[in-house]
């Protein structure tokens, strides 16, 4: 028997365990619905009957993005900044659903144009001001883009140090709905179209003039199909913000220290596509929040094959979804390790 074989019977094995716990509950069989799915899923995250998950936490990864002299955005790149301000200070959207979670909401500058001042909620790991244009030339260079990525991965041993057990991905990027979309269509082979959306609002050239940056931008960096490691490389490179490969890589060491991932929106599932391309099995760890309001959500959740547990028309971004999601998945957590089991034969 091969090691990764292994691995699968003992997974079997333990969601056999789990599904048999939740029939013994105090509680009608079925009766909670996807939230025993949930605690299923946990349970193998944690690789337990009576998981213990730890703290939660939501990170929010900032970063700045060169596509957006060519008119893709309604907003300013300075916005960024701006919010990310307002994150630190606690009184962003996040930090507002959150704080009802009870949940900490921590800031990564993965490179905006300009730094913030040092504080408690900041981690530095800016990699450069801002990417390039990436439908003139490469969003960033090969240097570039492994250091985001090792910097998201050594944000992990910054979370394991906390015993932190639920992370959520959020992010804050004017320009970064391009940045996904591009990412996205490069990695899933979705259609470009059902990926252009508005973002943080339709801008004033229109939806027609963004597909067509896209689709330029697309072509200029002309990658050869394929389903490697080194061409998922490539396509952060040559497309991706520094929040969205960071991201990337802080959720492939998540997944490989036993985390749950909670994953916002998206630019966050764009994040969780590209981690499961770097490393196949990223994805078993992913729950995913909600669905956005912006039109390519929906199908790359059906490129997934994934249901979110929320439905409620979102399209804010920072982690919002992620925060309104952590304590569903606390529910399911608690109901294996703390709801009572039921003697005897279950209520049908």
């Amino acid at each position: 028997m091969t090691v990764q074989s292994g691995v699968k019977q003992s997974q079997t094995l333990l969601a056999d365990e789990l599904r048999a716990r939740l029939r013994g509950k105090a509680k009608p069989v079925g009766s909670l619905g996807r939230l025993e799915d949930l605690a299923v899923q946990i349970g193998l995250i944690g690789g337990s009957t009576s998981p213990d998950l730890g703290i939660a936490k939501i990170l929010v990864f900032a970063g700045d993005h060169g596509i957006t002299a060519e008119g893709v955005t309604a907003y300013p790149s300075v916005v960024t900044r701006e919010i990310a301000k307002f994150v630190l200070a606690g009184t962003a959207g996040v930090n507002v659903l959150a704080r009802a979670a009870g949940v900490g909401v921590e800031l990564v500058d993965a490179g905006m144009l300009e730094p913030l001042p040092p504080h408690d909620l900041l981690l530095d790991r800016r990699i450069a001001s801002g990417t390039k244009n990436a439908r003139r030339e490469p969003a960033m260079s090969i240097e570039e883009c492994a250091a985001a990525l090792e910097a998201g991965r050594a944000i992990d041993a910054h979370l394991g140090a906390e015993n932190v057990g639920i992370v959520g991905y959020g992010e804050i990027g004017i320009g970064n709905t391009s940045a996904a979309g591009l990412v996205a269509h490069a990695l899933t082979g979705l259609g470009l179209k059902s990926l252009v959306g508005p973002g943080a609002g339709t801008p004033a050239l229109g939806l027609d003039h963004k597909y067509q940056v896209l689709s330029d931008t697309i072509d200029r960096a002309a990658i050869a199909p394929s389903t490697s490691e080194k061409r998922t490389f490539e396509v952060l490179r040559q497309f991706g913000g520094f929040e969205i490969v960071m991201m990337a890589g802080a959720m492939t060491a998540a997944a490989a220290a036993g985390r749950v991932i909670v994953v916002d929106g998206f630019i966050s599932t764009a994040g969780a596509i590209a981690a499961e391309a770097l490393v196949p099995g990223t994805i078993d760890n992913c729950v995913f929040a909600h669905c956005s309001a912006e039109p390519g959500h929906a199908a790359l959740l059906k490129h997934l094959s994934v249901k979110p547990l929320l439905e409620l028309e979102m399209r804010l971004g920072e982690g919002s979804g992620a925060a309104l999601a952590i304590p569903i998945i606390r529910a399911a957590e608690l109901m294996l390790r703390e709801m009572a089991d039921l003697p005897g034969e279950h209520p049908e």
